[in-house]
């Protein structure tokens, strides 16, 4: 994996800031409602092309995206995040596809972190902190 530059939050807001990308307005739901609980701001994405736009504008600390996207895949949606060096964004992958060719693929594109689908909450919790160096 290629080494990623060292976290420092994107905003001047002590909390980190997450974005959201997921066509499954449910599982964005579920993910914001235990975030914003969590202390997290909270913005969120249903297609990869504005997700894009989102990471560009808001310059979100860390992503949480969906591999199956309308109007631009996770893999392109990743892809595209790794080539802004100026944004050293961490990106957690989530999924219901559970191939293994798929992991490694996003493994190859520089993410952060791969959950399937269905997660526990704790466990994206736990590796959000781990990411975002949090204690």
């Amino acid at each position: 994996m290629k080494q990623r530059k060292m976290y420092t939050p994107h905003s001047n807001d002590l909390r980190s800031r997450i974005l959201v990308i997921d066509d499954d307005r449910e599982v964005v739901e579920t993910i914001k409602l235990a975030l914003e609980s969590n202390g997290f701001e909270v913005i969120t994405a249903h297609d990869g092309a504005t997700g894009i736009a989102l990471v560009q504008q808001s310059r979100p600390d860390l992503v949480i995206l969906d591999m199956m996207l309308p109007k631009r895949s996770g893999f392109l949606v990743l892809e595209t995040l790794r080539q802004f060096e100026s944004i050293p964004t961490r990106v957690i992958m989530i999924t219901a596809n559970d191939g293994k060719r798929h992991r490694e693929y996003a493994e190859s594109l520089g993410v952060d972190g791969y959950l399937n689908k269905p997660f526990e909450i704790s466990v994206l919790i736990n590796m959000i902190h781990d990411l975002l160096d949090i204690n």
